[in-house]
């Protein structure tokens, strides 16, 4: 994915000054280059559900016209039609589904744009694929033979949700996806890779194995592991595609044939530091002394509090595996005033080739700033004051990752 130690911030186009693209998405490019940090990551780029969650999009393929600048700049048909020309596999599915090509053709123009702007600042734009999408949305009555009717998707019991997570998501047919050579698949990801220059794959564990529920089910205590398509389906896209620059989301009930399937394909897994302290579990790959090169490291994700939320309610026993880690790298900063600050000292101080922290956590923000918390309904709204992120604290972050060798 990348051959030197990098950083880079994760912010959602939504949680920027105003929630859109602009003047404030190209600030917070400045701001970034500034800190010496070399990717922004975003959360999927699609239409959001009704709880404004971008993780159940009506469409893989279409993106929000929510975030555009100017939602009602004109747009030439000689544009229309050179769009419906390029994004021919799915401008269909979603037209009939009532959506505006003219919005995608605006977004295309403001979207290339940021990029443009991001890359001559020795920015990279980091995206987000679900793995699933919206039922009864655009995918699912264009392509309905893709889907299945007699089970939907979610995770058993996890450290996020005691009784597992019912999404309620279709899941795939991955016999009828195989039969068409996995054309679906291949132009999504086609679609993504046109937007950015590496994108994290959510859910990666589903295509070893993805945790099927029985339809009509309350909870999602009653599923069952049912296999995935494994390395056929990006064997696929490779050879339509090229590499592919995946980050494998491998977070949750992980097991070998996880690992050994993300490690035959080359794809860097995630690692997160919230996730690191367990005086039980002695073989916690999110452990700071566990870290490996191919994995990205996070202080924490949108679906994780704060690091000053977490850090309010973490027991004493793991507040004192986390400072006896601060020691041992060396950090600088004083975690027990500042913990947000000496977790970012410590991701940036890992083995890990790519360290990510949460735009949050440089504000040292606490659990009113959490973007997500998984299996309950609502979040998604944080936004960042216009002028919170300062020109110290960039010269801070680029100190530190100066000093971890990531500039």
């Amino acid at each position: 994915m990348t051959t030197a130690r990098a950083s880079g911030v994760q912010l959602h186009i939504t949680s920027l000054p105003g929630g859109r693209l602009g003047p404030a998405a190209r600030d917070f490019v400045d701001w970034l280059a500034a800190a010496g940090q070399s990717v922004w990551q975003v959360l999927p780029l699609s239409v959001p559900d009704e709880h404004h969650s971008p993780y159940k999009s009506p469409s893989a393929f279409a993106a929000s016209p929510a975030l555009l600048e100017d939602p009602h700049a004109p747009v030439a048909e000689e544009e229309l039609d050179a769009f419906a020309a390029q994004e021919s596999y799915w401008v269909g599915s979603w037209t009939d589904f009532g959506g505006d090509l003219a919005d995608q053709v605006r977004f295309a123009r403001e979207w290339a744009a940021l990029r443009a702007y991001a890359a001559e600042r020795g920015v990279r734009l980091m995206g987000d694929v679900p793995i699933y999408v919206a039922p009864d949305g655009a995918d699912e009555r264009a392509w309905p033979e893709f889907f299945r009717e007699d089970a939907v998707a979610g995770c058993p019991p996890d450290a996020y949700a005691a009784t597992g997570q019912l999404w309620g998501n279709p899941l795939y047919r991955w016999d009828a996806l195989e039969r068409d050579g996995y054309r679906w698949w291949i132009e999504r990801l086609r679609r993504t890779f046109a937007l950015f220059d590496l994108v994290r794959l959510d859910h990666f564990r589903g295509f070893a194995a993805y945790w099927a529920i029985p339809a009509g089910s309350e909870t999602a205590l009653g599923g069952r592991w049912e296999p995935g398509p494994g390395r056929a389906l990006f064997d696929a896209a490779t050879t339509a595609l090229g590499p592919l620059p995946v980050v494998a989301e491998d977070l949750g009930d992980i097991d070998a044939p996880v690992i050994e399937l993300r490690r035959a394909l080359g794809y860097p897994g995630m690692a997160v530091l919230q996730f690191g302290f367990n005086p039980d579990d002695h073989d916690n790959t999110h452990d700071p002394d566990h870290l490996e090169t191919d994995q990205v490291v996070y202080t924490g994700t949108h679906d994780n509090d704060t690091v000053c939320g977490w850090w309010e309610t973490l027991p004493e026993d793991r507040r004192s595996l986390a400072r006896r880690a601060w020691k041992d790298a060396g950090i600088t900063t004083d975690g027990d005033s500042e913990p947000s600050w000496a977790m970012i000292e410590l991701a940036l101080q890992a083995p890990c080739g790519l360290a990510m922290v949460q735009a949050q956590d440089v504000l040292g923000l606490g659990s009113s700033a959490r973007m997500n918390a998984p299996g309950i309904e609502g979040g998604w709204a944080w936004q960042m004051a216009a002028g919170a992120l300062t020109p110290e604290h960039a010269e801070r972050m680029r100190g530190l990752t100066a000093a971890a060798g990531r500039c």
